[in-house]
């Protein structure tokens, strides 16, 4: 039998207090809780209508079945969209990292110490950042005509937006110890941005880029549905007819290149970091 603490000589557990602001995680979460609870409500926010659902189910159910029996033999159909979606991501891709990289130096408060153009810049991003892609692609189709260019200049600034706002703030989290040191020895803005700033930079920028070179193949199939190329093009068009045979088999050759394009990436993260 084990004697008590009192006669072993072991002092009792000693439970620390709880921290001042420990309430705080639980009541933001239930405040989130209940503004999300309250926007679903019919006649207060969006009015979820889950009876709806419960209704119609079973057409749900049809589409989902016939997207499980994808038609092999349209797989010959799909390749050269598929080309043309894989093309556009890449020239998207590097045109926007190179755009991306002096802007981002541009909006960074420790490579850019000039207030005035700095707040420009960001400006100017956010009116860029704040249209969605697709919109992009729909007014460019209608300026250049339909195929792959519109879509190309829509990824193009969409990525811009992307990098330079990630990578500009990467930047500023960075030690700013050097950058103070060469403006101390009279070094150019330009000289500092390139000599010190670019090799702590580099790995964030490396990592964005290949993040939006993930985005862009999937966003390049949407783009399509506008008339900017790629297999949203093929997307839109076996949609009219119904062919969920034909879909899946798009969305399967989609998934295996998102998949493929992650292995990669994740590998050339790791020789980074």
């Amino acid at each position: 039998m084990t004697a008590p603490a009192s006669a072993t000589g072991a002092r009792p557990l000693d439970i620390p207090p709880r921290p001042p602001g420990a309430w705080k995680g639980p009541a933001i979460v239930a405040v989130v809780v209940a503004a999300t609870v309250v926007m679903c409500l019919p006649g207060v926010g969006i009015g979820v209508d889950l009876d709806a659902i419960a209704r119609n189910w079973q057409n749900g159910a049809d589409k989902v079945v016939k997207l499980l029996l994808p038609d092999w033999s349209f797989f010959p159909r799909t390749l050269p969209p598929l080309i043309e979606t894989l093309q556009m991501a890449v020239i998207a891709t590097a045109i926007g990292a190179a755009v991306s990289l002096p802007l981002s130096f541009w909006a960074a408060r420790a490579t850019n110490p000039n207030g005035p153009a700095r707040v420009v810049v960001r400006g100017i991003l956010n009116v860029v950042r704040s249209v969605p892609d697709l919109l992009y692609a729909a007014i460019l189709v209608a300026m250049v005509g339909v195929g792959a260019l519109p879509g190309i200049l829509a990824l193009l600034l969409f990525n811009v937006g992307i990098i330079v706002k990630l990578v500009s703030e990467a930047i500023d989290t960075n030690d700013r110890g050097p950058l103070e040191a060469g403006r101390a020895v009279g070094a150019t803005q330009a000289k500092i941005n390139r000599t010190l700033a670019l090799p702590d930079a580099w790995p964030a920028f490396a990592n964005q880029t290949l993040y939006v070179f993930e985005l862009n193949v999937r966003a390049s199939t949407v783009l399509g549905l506008v008339g900017a190329g790629g297999m949203g093009l093929l997307i839109d068009a076996v949609r009219t007819f119904y062919r969920y045979d034909q879909l899946s088999l798009i969305i399967l050759e989609i998934l295996i290149v998102v998949i493929v394009i992650d292995l990669v990436s994740d590998a050339v993260r790791r020789r980074l970091v």
